[in-house]
C-alpha cells in the first residue's frame, strides 16, 4: 500500500470518527457560573409546556435540574396569582435561544415564583421549559416545570429529539403517550396536525399539493 493510499484511508477514517461523534443541537456544553437566573412568570399566557401556540412557539431555554429550595407562598401579586419562589440547580441545558443583552449567561441556578400548586418537593428532579417575552426569558405556567423520574427520563429523550429536529412535532409520534401522562398529549397532537398541514403546502407556490 503506497503512502498516498494510506493517507487517504487515514483521512476517511478521521472523517468517519468526526461524523460519528458529532454533537446534536441539544448536546450543549455549559461551564456553569455560581449565579442565579431569575425568570419572570407570564401567568396570563393561556398555555404552558413545550407545545404552545398553533404551530409550536420556539423554545428559548430548556434544561433539567434539581429543586433545591421552595419558599412559602405569598400574596405579593394580589388577586392575579399566588407567587411561590423556588430554586432549581441546573444539571444539563438542552436549548439556549440567543436573546442578546438578556442571553442566558451559564448560570447554575434558576429562580422564579411559578412554583405554587406544582406538588414539588426539595430534591425532586424537573424538566424546565422557558420561552421569551419582551426580550427576556419567561416561564408561562405549571406545565413548564415537569417532574421527572431521572435525568434519563423518557421526557428528556423526547424533548431533545424535538430540539434536534428544529421542533418537528411529527418526530414525536411515538411519544404522545408519555406527554399525555403530563396532560400535554393533546397539545402535542395539535402541533403535529399543524406540521402535517404545512407538509401539504408547496413552499415554491404556496399552493396545496395534491
Amino acid at each position: 500500500m503506497n503512502n498516498f493510499l494510506k493517507y487517504l484511508l487515514l483521512i476517511i477514517f478521521l472523517n468517519f470518527i468526526a461524523c460519528s461523534t458529532k454533537k446534536s443541537k441539544s448536546d450543549l456544553e455549559v461551564i456553569f457560573t455560581q449565579d442565579t437566573l431569575d425568570v419572570g412568570y407570564t401567568y396570563w399566557w393561556p398555555q404552558s409546556g413545550p407545545f404552545i401556540g398553533g404551530c409550536g412557539e420556539e423554545l428559548s431555554l430548556v434544561f433539567s435540574g434539581t429543586v433545591t429550595q421552595l419558599m412559602e407562598p405569598t400574596n405579593d401579586a394580589g388577586p392575579l396569582y399566588t407567587p411561590q419562589e423556588g430554586i432549581v440547580e441546573i444539571e444539563k441545558v438542552f436549548k439556549i435561544k440567543n436573546l442578546g443583552e438578556k442571553n442566558y449567561g451559564n448560570q447554575k441556578f434558576f429562580s422564579s415564583d411559578v412554583f405554587h400548586g406544582l406538588d414539588l418537593s426539595v430534591g425532586d428532579l424537573v424538566l424546565v421549559i422557558c420561552y421569551d417575552y419582551e426580550g427576556d426569558y419567561t416561564i408561562p405556567g405549571k406545565q413548564s416545570i415537569l417532574k421527572i423520574a431521572s435525568f434519563d427520563d423518557a421526557l428528556i429523550a423526547s424533548i431533545r429529539t424535538y430540539i434536534d429536529t428544529d421542533q418537528s412535532a411529527l418526530q414525536l409520534k411515538d411519544d404522545v403517550g408519555i406527554w399525555a401522562k403530563k396532560g400535554l398529549g393533546r397539545q402535542l397532537q395539535n402541533i403535529m396536525a399543524c406540521d402535517e398541514d404545512m407538509e401539504l403546502v408547496d413552499p415554491a407556490t404556496t399552493e396545496i399539493t395534491k
